[in-house]
């Protein structure tokens, strides 16, 4: 997988400086990978990834396009705790099916597979289609920097935060955000009925702009929406689109 990178975080207080910081409790390790995002003091998305337990460090799996960035935000956290963050040459490799000998279950969704960090070679896999089956968001695609907040892209459904770890950046507002009784935006599964661009605006019957339509494999796709105003008659651009599933127990029948 080229596109991600692989940084070693050492020093003694690695773990606690983290688990400050990352939506997701880091004592996690214990049992394999664990997914967390970065968030701004304001609960917005900055960058997910994944940690790895490691000899005396853990390894961060992140999208490239996220990493120089990332890195640059631990910098500034790190003050003067006992912490190193450095640039690796290892390769991520993923596939489907049991999991080996040394590489770890994609904590996500059991259909997402396992990924290893040893040099081995990865698989073959059409992972939009398991992505858009499984309603999983991707970095940079479905998950944008400062503007996506987790728990509308689904991290509690995909084990990416925990509510009893204690605090972290952005955790008054996610908090907040879990106790609401309703979310009125979020992720979705759509079927589709032509083509339209990643990135295109999704319109109800009455051409209000509800949403964005993303990635998008076998006539489904996954659609990020305003939930109170879903109806039967959403289009993008010259693609036709029908709800199939939410993540949330939200009631979005019957709306128009």
């Amino acid at each position: 997988m080229s596109t991600r990178k692989v940084y070693r975080i050492g020093g003694k207080d690695r773990e606690a400086f983290l688990q400050n910081l990352v939506t997701n409790d880091v004592d996690g390790m214990k049992e394999g990978l664990v997914w967390a995002a970065l968030l701004t003091p304001q609960g917005k998305y900055l960058a997910d990834f994944f940690l790895v337990p490691a000899p005396d460090a853990i390894l961060l799996d992140v999208a490239e396009g996220l990493a120089a960035g990332l890195q640059q935000r631990l910098a500034m956290y790190k003050l003067r705790a006992d912490v190193t963050v450095n640039a690796t040459d290892i390769q991520v490799s993923q596939g489907t099916g049991p999991v080996p000998e040394g590489a770890f279950p994609d904590p996500r969704h059991p259909s997402l597979g396992w990924r290893a960090y040893d040099g081995r070679p990865g698989e073959d896999a059409d992972w939009d289609a398991l992505r858009v089956a499984a309603i999983v968001p991707e970095s940079g695609v479905e998950l944008i920097p400062n503007e996506s907040y987790p728990l509308e892209v689904g991290f509690e459904r995909l084990h990416g935060v925990d509510f009893r770890k204690g605090c972290y950046v952005g955790q008054e507002v996610t908090a907040r955000m879990k106790h609401k009784a309703k979310l009125r935006k979020g992720l979705c599964q759509v079927a589709v009925d032509g083509q339209a661009p990643v990135g295109t605006e999704i319109t109800n019957g009455k051409g209000a702009a509800i949403g964005t339509l993303y990635t998008q494999a076998g006539g489904k796709g996954l659609a990020y929406l305003r939930l109170d105003r879903v109806d039967d008659q959403m289009r993008a651009n010259d693609a036709a689109l029908s709800l199939v599933s939410f993540e949330d127990d939200a009631d979005i029948t019957g709306h128009s």
